[in-house]
């Protein structure tokens, strides 16, 4: 009896887009494998660690929250996966990558803008409070209230 486990740990696995697994038992650098897959990159596939599924034929399956592409000169190593992704899908990807970069730009400039308004608007609410304490001490200071009481005349109340 033979352990397959001890093979597989002994290659390395590249899946093609259409969904093909190619395995291979020696190093081998990614220029060599995109020389084979004209038009695709070689990505490393990074897994989630612990989590591991079963699918509907008893294969383990691993989740990856996100691949890294690898450079012509690296080499692919043994006991790894690595995925091919075409040219098409990595220029798709760093186009939205550069759209959320300029989003969160232009949010970051939009939030101080807003910062800068805020602060504007309250220093004038401020000096505004202030110029009306200002009015309304000046103005009990030099009118104050005082009663006025005019004088009856005798004559009126006499007739």
């Amino acid at each position: 009896m033979g352990n397959c486990q001890a093979v597989d740990a002994a290659a390395l696995v590249i899946q093609h887009p259409s969904g093909k697994i190619e395995r291979m038992y020696w190093s081998i650098t990614a220029s060599q494998v995109m020389k084979m897959n004209p038009g695709h990159y070689v990505s490393l596939i990074i897994p989630i660690p612990g989590e591991e599924n079963k699918d509907d034929s008893g294969n383990k399956t691993v989740r990856f929250t996100r691949v890294k592409l690898l450079r012509p000169s690296d080499t692919l190593v043994l006991g790894r996966a690595y995925r091919l992704v075409t040219s098409h899908e990595v220029m798709k990807v760093l186009k939205a990558k550069r759209q959320a970069k300029k989003k969160e730009q232009s949010e970051t400039i939009i939030e101080k803008e807003n910062e800068d308004e805020e602060e504007t608007t309250s220093e004038e609410v401020m000096a505004h409070e202030r110029k009306i304490k200002q009015r309304s001490g000046s103005f009990s200071r030099s009118k104050s209230w005082r009663p006025s009481l005019q004088s009856i005349s005798e004559a009126a109340i006499a007739s």
